[in-house]
């Protein structure tokens, strides 16, 4: 079997466990999306996913959307800014990136709003909340979403808020993870009945390699899956 036929192989399978999630929570098949997350690998791995018909691909670091936007540029590649972003990386994700996922404080977002508006663009980004106890984990506080989405509304027309972001706990324990996941659904659902004008609420990016059906049986629209779908990363 070639290393497309894997990916392929393997891509195939995850849609299929997706698709059994949404199944098992009564939603249609095909209602989640899938977002690759190529961090660590290089060009060839993301042209052999884009390959399959992947067009949004996931990244942590800016750096590294930029060092391979260059070699991919004949594919289009929409760049998905997913890791935590540093205030000072604002302007490299506001050149590079279609998508600001990690949007988790007013300081970020004023500086993305201030690149993007020199810039005469606009983003899509999500609004990252944190719903794990962990410490290394980012994000804002779900009290804090409500003023939060606002004031972005109000002051931040380049960033068109679509939704909301979290990364679950890490732990063995599925209810945790699965709290975690429906904590982040609920809070949209509330969120929803406040009708932030200027805000939209539609999407749910949550769940990776390691949990993304308990996320899609919670309400994910989206899943961030890296390592199933690319293989084992190397860290060197």
């Amino acid at each position: 079997m070639s290393f497309d036929d894997s990916m392929a192989a393997r891509v195939a399978g995850l849609r299929q466990r997706i698709d059994a999630a949404c199944a098992r929570s009564g939603r249609p098949a095909g209602s989640v999306a899938l977002l690759p997350v190529s961090k660590t690998f290089g060009p060839e791995a993301v042209r052999q996913a884009a390959a399959l018909g992947f067009t949004r691909f996931g990244e942590n670091k800016t750096q590294e959307i930029h060092q391979k936007a260059g070699p991919l540029a004949d594919l289009g590649i929409q760049w998905v800014m997913i890791g935590h972003l540093q205030t000072n990386k604002a302007k490299d994700a506001a050149r590079d990136a279609a998508e600001v996922q990690s949007l988790d404080r007013l300081e970020l977002a004023q500086a993305l709003q201030r690149r993007l508006e020199a810039d005469g663009r606009a983003i899509d980004v999500l609004v990252q909340v944190k719903t794990s106890p962990e410490p290394s984990k980012h994000g804002l506080p779900p009290e804090d979403t409500a003023g939060f989405l606002r004031t972005l509304a109000r002051d931040c027309p380049a960033l068109r808020v679509q939704g909301l972001m979290t990364l679950a706990v890490q732990s063995d324990d599925t209810e945790a993870v699965r709290r975690c996941f429906r904590n982040l659904r609920e809070l949209r659902d509330r969120l929803r009945g406040e009708a932030i004008d200027g805000v939209r609420l539609d999407r749910l990016s949550m769940g990776m390699s390691g949990d993304f059906e308990i996320a899609v049986e919670e309400g994910a629209t989206e899943v961030r899956i890296g390592s199933a779908i690319f293989g084992a990363r190397s860290y060197s």
